[in-house]
Formats: C-alpha cells, sequence, structure tokens
C-alpha cells in the first residue's frame, strides 16, 4: 500500500544534496523540502522508492534559528519548484551549501576538504540576481514557473530572484496564446533584452507586446533558435571585453559571476606569455579571451565547444586576436584529434553531468601544469576529481561562490597540479 500523502512527524537530522534535508521515520530514511537541520516538523509524502521516502514540510513543530519568513509568495510546500532555500538565511544557505560541498567531496572521491561559500558582490539580498528566466506556460496562456518534481506550473506575477531587466519585460503580465514556453534574458551590463519563445504551433502565431522593447526569438523542436526580430541575443561586458551571448546560449546567470569567476581562475592558472592554453566547454568565450590575453600573440589559446550558436559567438566575440583557435564539437572527440598538442593551463567549466573519465584522462595525458575546474555541480565535480586523482592529479584548491542565492546550486572552482608538483608545493610550505 502506497504511502504517499501520508503524514508523519520526524526531526530533521541533517542537509542533503539536491536542496533536502534528511530525516527517518521508522527506520525509513525521508528526504525533506522547505525544513532545515535540527527542526522537529510534520511531513507530507510526495514520492516513494524501495530505499527511501520524499515529502515537504508542510508543518514546523520546532524550529530551526535560521529559519526566516519567505520574501516570496510562491514559495513553500506544493508551489514554485524554483527556489529551495528561501525559508533560510542567507549565511546559513551559503553554510549548508559548503557542507554539501564537502559531503560529495568526502562519500565520492574520498577528499576531506572544508568548504567556505562566498558571497558574491551585488546581491546583498540574495533577490534580483538571475538574468535568464524560463517561464512555462499554462493551458490559459499565463506564465509561470515549474513545480517541484511535477508538471504542474504555478502561475505568478513576479520571480524575486530575476533580475529587474527579466521583470521590466512584463512576461509573467502578458498573456500568450498557444506558447510552451517563454525565456527571458537581460543583459547585466547593458540594456539588451531578449525573449525566446517555444510556440506550441509550426507556425509562430502574433506574439503580445511585452512592457520594454526587446528582441524577439524563437526556438524550435531540438533547440534551433532563429531572430524574428532585433539582435539574436544580448551583449555582456567583463574585464573590459564586450561578449555576444546568443539569447538562447549559455552565460552565467549572477550578474558578478562572470567577473569573480575569471578573475579566480586566472589567479588559480596564472598563463604566461607564451603558453598553450585550452578553454574546455567554451561557450562563448568567456575565458577564451582572458586567457588569450594572458598568453599574448606568442601563445595560442584553444577553446573547444558543442554548441553551434556559442560557437559563432565565441569565434565573433574574439576575431581580434589571432592566438586564438575555436573548434566545434564534442570535447572527447576533439581532445582525441588533440592528442599531440601539450597544454600548459586548462580550464574545464562543463555543463551539469560534468566532464567525464574520457575527457578527464585526456586533458591529463596532455601533462599541463594546471587545471581550473569550474562546476556547477558537486557530485560531478567529486566524481571527475576522483578520476583527477587517479591520473596523477591532485586537488590543491577548492573555491565555492554563492552563485544562486535561493537555491541549492552553488558553483565551484577545483585547482589541480600534477602530483609530483603539488608534493614540491607542501614540501616547500612546510619549509
Amino acid at each position: 500500500m502506497t504511502r504517499v500523502g501520508n503524514e508523519y512527524e520526524l526531526t530533521v537530522d541533517d542537509v542533503a544534496h539536491g536542496g533536502w534535508c534528511v530525516g527517518r521515520h521508522d527506520d525509513q530514511v525521508v528526504f525533506v523540502r522547505h525544513a532545515l537541520p535540527g527542526e522537529r516538523v510534520r511531513v507530507r509524502v510526495t514520492e516513494e522508492t524501495t530505499r527511501f521516502l520524499r515529502g515537504e514540510a508542510i508543518e514546523i513543530l520546532t524550529a530551526s534559528p535560521d529559519r526566516v519568513e519567505a520574501p516570496c509568495a510562491f514559495a513553500g510546500p506544493g508551489k514554485c519548484g524554483g527556489c529551495d532555500w528561501q525559508h533560510a538565511s542567507l549565511e546559513a544557505q551559503r553554510r549548508m551549501k559548503g557542507q554539501v560541498v564537502s559531503d560529495q567531496l568526502s562519500r565520492i572521491a574520498g577528499i576531506e576538504r572544508e568548504v567556505v561559500v562566498e558571497e558574491l558582490p551585488g546581491t546583498p539580498d540574495g533577490l534580483g540576481w538571475r538574468t535568464r528566466v524560463r517561464f512555462s506556460v499554462d493551458d490559459e496562456g499565463r506564465a509561470g514557473l515549474r513545480r517541484h518534481r511535477a508538471h504542474g506550473i504555478e502561475p505568478v506575477d513576479r520571480c524575486l530572484i530575476a533580475h529587474p531587466g527579466v521583470t521590466e519585460l512584463g512576461v509573467t503580465e502578458t498573456r500568450w496564446p498557444d506558447v510552451k514556453d517563454v525565456e527571458a534574458v537581460a543583459s547585466s551590463t547593458c540594456a539588451d533584452r531578449a525573449v525566446v519563445v517555444t510556440p506550441t504551433k509550426a507556425r509562430l502565431t502574433t506574439l503580445p507586446e511585452l512592457k520594454a522593447s526587446s528582441a524577439v526569438l524563437r526556438r524550435f523542436k531540438g533547440g534551433r533558435v532563429q531572430a524574428v526580430r532585433g539582435r539574436r541575443g544580448v551583449r555582456e561586458t567583463v574585464a573590459g571585453r564586450e561578449y555576444r551571448v546568443s539569447a538562447g546560449g549559455f552565460w552565467q546567470v549572477h550578474p558578478a559571476a562572470g567577473e569573480v569567476l575569471t578573475a579566480a581562475v586566472m589567479d588559480a592558472l596564472k598563463p604566461l606569455p607564451g603558453e598553450t592554453a585550452m578553454d574546455l566547454f567554451c561557450g562563448a568565450g568567456l575565458f577564451t579571451g582572458a586567457l588569450a590575453e594572458a598568453v599574448g600573440p606568442e601563445g595560442r589559446a584553444m577553446g573547444v565547444e558543442s554548441g553551434a550558436e556559442a560557437v559563432r559567438d565565441a569565434t565573433y566575440n574574439l576575431r581580434d586576436m589571432e592566438q586564438v583557435r575555436v573548434e566545434k564539437n564534442d570535447v572527447a572527440a576533439q581532445l582525441r584529434e588533440w592528442a599531440d598538442v601539450r597544454a600548459d593551463v586548462v580550464v574545464l567549466d562543463p555543463p551539469r553531468a560534468g566532464a567525464g573519465v574520457k575527457v578527464v584522462r585526456s586533458v591529463t595525458g596532455m601533462r599541463p601544469r594546471a587545471v581550473a575546474y569550474v562546476s556547477c555541480d558537486p557530485a560531478t565535480l567529486a566524481r571527475d576529481l576522483a578520476e583527477f586523482e587517479r591520473s596523477g592529479y591532485r586537488l590543491m584548491d577548492i573555491r565555492a561562490f554563492d552563485a544562486f542565492p535561493m537555491t541549492h546550486h552553488v558553483e565551484c572552482l577545483a585547482v589541480l597540479e600534477p602530483v609530483h608538483k603539488a608534493r614540491r608545493h607542501q614540501e616547500q610550505d612546510q619549509d
């Protein structure tokens, strides 16, 4: 007999990856949303497996001192699934994220590290930062956000973590007939705005007027994006260089993340004039551009990206530097072609699925003196760090950044060096 819908009282023991907390009921593990470690809660079961239950805390019987009132009316059990931690103070959010990263490193990679999550500048209240928001549209044409682990849509009048430029477009105040979803994009460094619309019909219907002027693009089945009017994307400026980013492409969604991560990567790698630098999963060329400037015209900056739109962006953005080469290819396949290349420094910034064994082995086979791995998922990061360890590279440093306040997501930067070099550094530190 199913236990979905049952309610239980339990004490929450700890935080878990994915925005959950963990407790037990009759020796059954229960993953709970909307709770905090140390709380006594009433949980309604939403999902049952052979090994554990999932549920939502529908009543807080004994509250944690870290609990605060959620600023958004759409955050809570059965509502929007976008924000995991609005009921926790920002200090507590960062502390829990650091604990999750540490736990994943320990459990998956056998690496024991205390991780402190750093606040990014510009969003002291944790709101108004997300420069790209994808709204789903219900059968009545209302824009909203998906509920957690469900197909249902929560209509919202405003998303509080959305950047002001996204809010200005008025997507949630507009009806969207015959539209499946609307992605709203705002540049954090200029006035560029764009919406990417996915119609439910083969022909694009007449679109409503938005509150603020913007480019309009259409997303086809399979992900291809076509401009309807205006620019194909938005412009962002990082470290004095302007980047064109297609509206459907990848860019860090926190306004400060581009600058902070670029500075952190460059400080970790310290690329030198004349060196060969690789940027794997390079997107629109953010790290490639910084590496190219550091290695100079006598060096090489080699980027790889599988997305055609991103490759076009990167090629355009870095067109003034002859030392740059950007290839459109699967990263693992391209590294096989570059098997004879000697890379001095390497950056990896893979999607949530991580780099994977083949990519890690190819990178370590090039024997770079330093590797910087940027990751938005601590579990796949830990998995890949374990492979780096097996391939002769040691984790020298790890930093974590609160690039996604109010959610469970966290951006990490892991710095690796060959074991022989790492030992030499440790001996020097001891001396």
